[in-house]
């Protein structure tokens, strides 16, 4: 990577940084200079409380006493010799006390990610040189979509809140949310989007990795679970999540909509309402097969069919799309029909307002009714949106915390998280693969969706379209020479994911500082299915022709070397996956990924467990009364895991609460 400065934001010592640029070369070799002020950065970003915790451990670790506990050696960790500092972190990595493992994940995670993915200042990191890596090149549609930020106006004589009416008010433009707008405008009514991230259109949307997680995820791309356990992605721009996701479009399954009726008490979502609402969303979004079948997807096929198991090409909304690998950067192409260029261009050309970096901290309520919200924009200005009808669809991880701040005390809000967990089994292929180009999702294996015992769950297998810093960040880490010889046969690399419908669940609520804090702890019953899904995806990349396997982890499982060059035989084999059968999935040990988050204000006919009703009304508390007017219209709403990607599930289900919108309004 370019080993040019990096600003380092104010209040970092010049002892901090260089603890920080030790720990960056500790992981990975060159540029820690640079990488030391990103990570400053980085953990700037984060909620005030976890960045005191890492800024603490940065302290412990230059103090000698402990250091001479810890390395055997009377001195701060910058001072200490190369492989002395690589066994030191990969004592707190395999550590049995779980703040150690926590704290070596933050930095291991960072500091391989930001050397992967920082593109320089002005030479391109040399590391992609090493690697094999070729950022995607993208050409900018003619026609991006015609979006205008709406500007809410100056504040009431300079020091009160900015207003604006309208018939109602949508917080959130993610999946649902965009298409709660859109169904609004498109009857006429006078509508408000809310969007706490940027707006960012076609030509304006970046073209490396470290800027798109800079601009489009949440939290910068930073989101975790709070130990760390669990890396979240999430969008967080306008369009939200169907602006950075990979479009892949899978309904929840019928087994899935049967329990929700049965369990959930959800009238029509297992018969033909369910049905027409995801015949029109489809037909919207203009959902076919792929243009093509890279190598990472071409496996699972091919694995798939020599074990006769289930599998197929996957169904996405890329319209004209092409092979450049960029989906997620955004789409300067326009090719991806998500709600930016579909739902919102719609709801913005049907008159809707759509206001970006506008974070909503409460809806009013007035009574028995919702009467607006208060929400604060990005350029310090306050903001008062008045209408008689709110639908709240921030997402998840923020629909929870709009919730509590307007005074609701159902105790289900914000339970009941799910985040269909991801186990990831690395399959090094003898051919080159270069996840990062061709169609980011192009086949998937069902074959173990539908559980086969009682008390299990499914999972589906999916490949990942992972950049450099993204699969620098979870590649296993053993020393910086072993991680950079990994990266340098990256290319090669299938990575192959279990999604898992976890049966148990988490926790979202708001931290002083107003982000989000996901607790969230993989239960006994969904770490068998996590090892079940490593198990799968081992079998199916062993069957695809992979002549190395890992089992992504702290520490990792093997399977062949970084010599081999063809499969290793099926008694070593069926060794290594007894052992992924009993992977170790406690906290910071087996890794675990999530780019599905729901169920966080879930939707459903008891009063005393389900915070929504069945046709998305918000309701009071336990006691069942609604609050007139208030609504959920996006992923929080599920009543459980689906298993699958969930963005059409998501939108079929804001099209169901835009109908109660409608009758009600």
């Amino acid at each position: 990577m370019s080993t040019g400065p990096s600003a380092a934001p104010p209040g970092w010592s010049d002892r901090e940084l260089a603890t920080l640029a030790s720990l960056a070369e500790t992981f990975v070799r060159g540029g820690a200079t640079r990488r030391a002020g990103l990570m400053a950065q980085a953990i700037d970003r984060l909620d005030p409380a976890q960045a005191r915790q890492l800024r603490l451990v940065l302290r412990l670790v230059e103090n000698r006493a402990a250091n001479l506990v810890l390395a055997r050696r009377w001195s701060t960790f910058r001072d200490l010799p190369q492989a002395t500092r690589e066994r030191f972190v990969v004592a707190w990595g395999e550590s049995r006390l779980a703040p150690r493992r926590s704290a070596y994940q933050v930095f291991k995670r960072l500091s391989c990610f930001l050397a992967y993915a920082d593109p320089g200042d002005s030479v391109a990191d040399p590391l992609w040189a090493e690697i094999g890596y070729r950022p995607p090149i993208q050409p900018v549609t003619a026609e991006p979509t015609p979006i205008v930020a709406f500007d809410p106006g100056p504040t009431v004589a300079g020091d009160g809140p900015a207003t604006i009416d309208a018939d109602a008010i949508v917080v959130g433009s993610g999946a649902g949310g965009g298409l709660v707008a859109a169904e609004l405008a498109r009857a006429g009514r006078s509508v408000v989007v809310l969007e706490a991230g940027p707006l960012v259109t076609e030509p304006d949307m970046p073209t490396d990795e470290l800027a798109a997680f800079d601009r489009l995820y949440l939290d910068h791309g930073l989101t975790a679970s709070w130990d760390g356990a669990v890396s979240i992605l999430a969008g967080a721009s306008v369009g939200g999540g169907t602006t950075v996701n990979w479009m892949t479009c899978i309904p929840a399954q019928p087994s899935v909509r049967g329990e929700w009726a049965r369990e959930h008490r959800i009238d029509g979502i297992d018969g033909a309402e369910f049905d027409h609402d995801v015949a029109v969303i489809e037909a919207e979004l203009g959902v076919t097969g792929p243009p093509n079948v890279p190598p990472k997807d071409a496996a699972i096929l091919r694995g798939a069919a020599a074990l006769g198991w289930e599998a197929a090409e996957t169904r996405r909304n890329g319209v004209g799309c092409g092979d450049c690998g960029a989906c997620p950067f955004g789409c300067r192409l326009g090719a991806k029909h998500g709600g930016l260029r579909v739902h919102l261009t719609d709801a913005w050309r049907r008159g809707a307002r759509i206001v970006p970096d506008a974070f909503v901290d409460r809806v009013i309520i007035d009574g028995p009714r919702a009467a607006g919200v208060e929400a604060a924009l990005g350029d310090g200005r306050r903001l008062i949106a008045r209408a008689r009808q709110v639908v709240v669809a921030a997402g998840a991880l923020r629909t929870p915390g709009v919730l509590e701040r307007s005074g609701l005390e159902h105790e289900a809000i914000g339970r009941n998280l799910r985040l269909h967990p991801v186990s990831v089994i690395g399959a090094r292929m003898p051919e080159q693969v270069a996840m990062w180009s061709g169609t980011t999702q192009a086949a998937r294996s069902m074959e173990f969706l539908e559980p086969r015992a009682p008390g299990a769950a499914g999972f589906v297998i999916e490949s990942v379209p992972a950049h450099a810093g993204l699969i620098a960040q979870a590649m296993p880490w053993e020393s910086s020479d072993h991680h950079a010889g990994l990266m340098r046969q990256v290319v090669h690399l299938t990575p192959l994911i279990a999604i898992c419908r976890d049966l148990g669940s988490g926790r979202v609520r708001s931290t002083k500082a107003g982000s989000a804090r996901v607790d969230y702890r993989v239960n006994p019953e969904d770490a068998a299915t996590l090892r079940r899904g490593l198990v799968a995806a081992a079998r199916l990349g062993h069957a695809a022709g992979a002549v190395q396997l890992i089992g992504f982890g702290t520490p990792a499982a093997w399977f062949g070397t970084e010599r081999s060059t063809e499969p290793g035989p099926a008694v070593e084999l069926e060794e290594f996956l007894e052992r992924l059968a009993g992977f170790d999935f406690g906290p910071n040990r087996g890794s675990v990924f999530s780019a599905h988050q729901m169920g966080s204000a879930r939707m459903g006919a008891d009063p005393a467990l389900h915070p929504v009703d069945e046709r998305g009304r918000v309701r009071r508390d336990r006691g069942g009364s609604t609050i007139r007017g208030l609504y959920v219209g996006d992923a929080s709403l599920f009543p459980t895991a689906i298993g699958v990607n969930p963005m059409i599930t998501v939108m079929a289900l804001a099209r169901r609460t835009a109908r109660t919108v409608l009758a009600e309004g």
